[in-house]
């Protein structure tokens, strides 16, 4: 099965990652990347779709049909933020682009990267965790040929790329001990990438993958 993908989120660091594995991979033949600015990656593979409203896809809708797979990595952190705010942002374009995909390409799979941590009762005290859960629980009603959520927690970024947090490349150094001691709570990002493109392919046992199943997925070939 080949993918023709869509990325979002590909000028932050864990989109830039999955593009990444999806330029590399052989069973994806094209990927177009929907941003508000240029990712400023050049491959015959990718095309680049500059759009500044995510929440109104009307006149480049001719642009997005045709493919069957969507991995979807924009987000932005909750620290700061009122719960209006981030659930707009969080919630709210979510489901707006993914609605929009599903109607265009009914046979597409949805990746979704959430987060560590995410209440899907949507009923719990954290902010960012409820609002999260509740973008996962919309995201699955919706009629996706199948949709994943990805809950990765500490993510060591892949050597070589531009857009990873200086944190998580201090620590990303000490990755081999890491995953040793906190083997649940940590992946890499190529297996992000990697798992994301698997399950596109071949489906998963499960709609929820936590750390455990994103390194297992990863690690298919």
């Amino acid at each position: 099965m080949k993918l023709n993908v869509i990325v979002t989120g590909a000028t932050g660091m864990v989109g830039e990652g999955v593009l990444h594995e999806a330029i590399l991979d052989p069973n994806v033949s094209s990927i177009l990347v929907i941003g508000r600015t240029s990712c400023s990656v050049s491959h015959p593979k990718v095309h680049q779709l500059v759009h500044r409203n995510f929440f109104d896809f009307s006149t480049v809708t001719d642009l997005l049909h045709g493919f069957n797979a969507c991995f979807f990595c924009l987000g932005v952190s909750s620290i700061g933020m009122k719960e209006a705010e981030y659930t707009r942002i969080t919630h709210d374009l979510t489901l707006h682009v993914a609605e929009t995909l599903v109607k265009l390409n009914p046979e597409m799979t949805f990746c979704y990267v959430s987060g560590a941590g995410t209440d899907s009762t949507a009923q719990g005290r954290s902010m960012w965790a409820r609002v999260k859960g509740k973008t996962e629980n919309d995201l699955r009603r919706l009629p996706f040929r199948a949709a994943y959520m990805f809950r990765p927690g500490f993510i060591r970024p892949t050597k070589g790329l531009q857009r990873a947090f200086l944190l998580a490349r201090i620590v990303g150094a000490g990755y081999p001990v890491i995953h040793t001691l906190f083997g649940k709570y940590v992946c890499t990002l190529e297996e992000v990438g990697r798992a994301m493109i698997n399950v596109s392919k071949d489906g998963y046992e499960k709609p929820v993958l936590e750390c455990i199943d994103i390194q297992k997925a990863g690690a298919r070939s």
